[in-house]
């Protein structure tokens, strides 16, 4: 028998309805259960102790929405999340080259949505001769690259972004330039952090790798947390020829690698002014489509959702602008496929009665509110009282579930529920704070759908030096995963 007695903690009452007791308690834990809760709990033989001296638990936290390869190889990346303007991009550049001879150079994270005059391909050669140079925007939808770059990745030359589908597709390619930081060492490196800030569990929404990927890192060390794995449509082949279903397991007699959802992206992103809206973008959007556009026909949409449904999966689907979001949740009313909404970003109160009729799941990152404050207001004048709409979509009864987007927000939870509660990013007022949610439903948004710890559920757990009810950001003392120690900070 395997098994942990916490004494002394404090249970956190993570949804309105629970009731924590006045004192502290002893939870015990045997085969990956919480099996008891009381007080003066029986040590059962060979049952480690741990003398928890008051502190808080309470379920552990999950990341809904994730891009792990992104995040793992971000860290190896030049950052340009600081960037401003072309000229400040091509300096940076220019430093990078200069610095490591040969070496491509890989960046991420400016938002190029804010500045005055839009990047050419031109700039990036002077700056980098034929030394390849991929800059992938903060959104993860769109990348300025030189013309090495874009030869060394097969595209048609050009004298601007590669966006959205074009963009994914090449994305793939990546490896040919380098492939730094995408092994099973960088990836646990990961984990590890995820589990050190009380992560217990992720979706990951990666577009490369998938299901065989994860099952040949699951045993070299990346056996850390709960992973759920998507899939996206041109890798369903292999997914429906063995029969898996969302939930599944992938390895036989593993709980903690499962299935996850078809993950399809239905349009754009704000930055590109390529999410699909009812009205147009003030400024800055394609001629051709001056409110962003579908990646998906109507039609299109409701035969992926279709076939995901017949076949056992659940749907996420990405969902920024209005319209996108009607389309979509059009497509799982025609076809009865269950899921999500991911994003969910812009979003009218009549579609918000929809998801909560339907019952589909809200996964919304807050920490996007921070990032597109600004561009929000310049381009979507009028309606930024319809963003990131989580009041909404609490007082309706939508489930959300919340997330980082990561590598397009850090994967931080605590960071992802002070946005949700403050909508504010720096010392400005909140941003629409009627759509805010409490610091209660921001945590309940943030365990997978679990309540305050009692006997019988799964002990997936965190032990936390405060209470997170009142502090921003506890330290996290222990965290468990199926009743295994996975940061233990003591």
């Amino acid at each position: 028998m395997s098994g942990l007695l916490l004494r002394d903690v404090r249970l956190v009452p993570v949804r309105a309805e629970d009731r924590a007791p006045d004192r502290p308690v002893d939870v015990l834990l045997e085969d990956g259960r919480v099996t008891t809760v009381g007080e003066a709990v029986s040590r059962p033989q060979g049952v480690e102790e741990y003398d928890a001296a008051g502190r808080w638990l309470m379920p552990g936290l999950w990341d809904t929405h994730v891009h792990l390869g992104q995040w793992t190889l971000s860290r190896g990346r030049l950052d340009t999340s600081a960037l401003r303007s072309p000229e400040e991009a091509t300096t940076l550049v220019a430093a990078a080259v200069a610095e490591r001879p040969g070496r491509p150079v890989i960046g991420w994270g400016h938002r190029p949505g804010t500045w005055s005059h839009e990047p050419t391909t031109a700039d990036l050669d002077v700056a980098a001769g034929v030394t390849p140079v991929v800059l992938i925007a903060g959104d993860a939808h769109h990348a300025w690259l030189n013309s090495a770059a874009q030869a060394a990745l097969g595209l048609p030359l050009r004298e601007g972004m590669v966006a959205e589908n074009e963009w994914f597709e090449a994305y793939e390619r990546l490896t040919a330039l380098t492939a730094d930081g995408d092994d099973p060492a960088s990836y646990r490196r990961t984990l590890d952090e995820a589990a050190a800030m009380g992560v217990v569990g992720l979706v990951d929404f990666e577009f490369t790798g998938g299901v065989e990927a994860w099952r040949e890192r699951w045993s070299e060390g990346c056996d850390r947390l709960r992973v759920k794995v998507a899939v996206y449509g041109d890798q369903l082949g292999p997914v429906l020829g063995e029969g898996l279903r969302t939930g599944d397991l992938l390895l036989p007699g593993e709980k903690r690698l499962t299935m996850g959802p078809l993950k399809v992206i239905s349009d754009g992103s704000l930055n590109t002014r390529t999410a699909w809206c009812h009205q147009p973008y003030a400024h800055g959007a394609p001629e051709e489509h001056p409110a962003g556009a579908p990646n998906l026909s109507g039609e299109e949409l409701v035969t992926l959702l279709a076939r995901a449904r017949a076949n056992g999966l659940e749907v996420a689907t990405h969902a920024i602008g209005d319209a996108a979001v009607e389309q979509a949740i059009d497509a799982y009313e025609t076809t009865g496929a269950t899921g999500s909404m991911e994003h969910v970003q812009l979003v009218t109160s009549t579609d918000v009665h929809r998801l909560a009729r339907l019952g589909l799941r809200a996964s919304v990152q807050p920490h996007h509110l921070v990032d597109d404050r600004d561009l929000t207001e310049a381009v979507w004048p009028g309606r930024s009282d319809r963003c990131f709409a989580l009041r909404w979509l609490a007082d309706a009864g939508v489930t959300i579930s919340l997330g980082s987007d990561a590598p397009v927000s850090p994967l931080d939870p605590w960071l992802a529920i002070d946005c949700a509660v403050r909508r504010t990013g720096d010392d400005r007022p909140a941003w629409h704070p009627e759509q805010a949610l409490t610091r209660q439903e921001a945590l309940a948004t943030s365990t997978g759908g679990r309540g305050m710890v009692a006997s019988g559920v799964g002990a997936d757990l965190v032990l936390l030096d405060g209470d997170p009810l009142h502090e921003v950001r506890p330290r996290v003392a222990l965290t468990v995963v199926a009743g295994e120690v996975v940061h233990d900070a003591r």
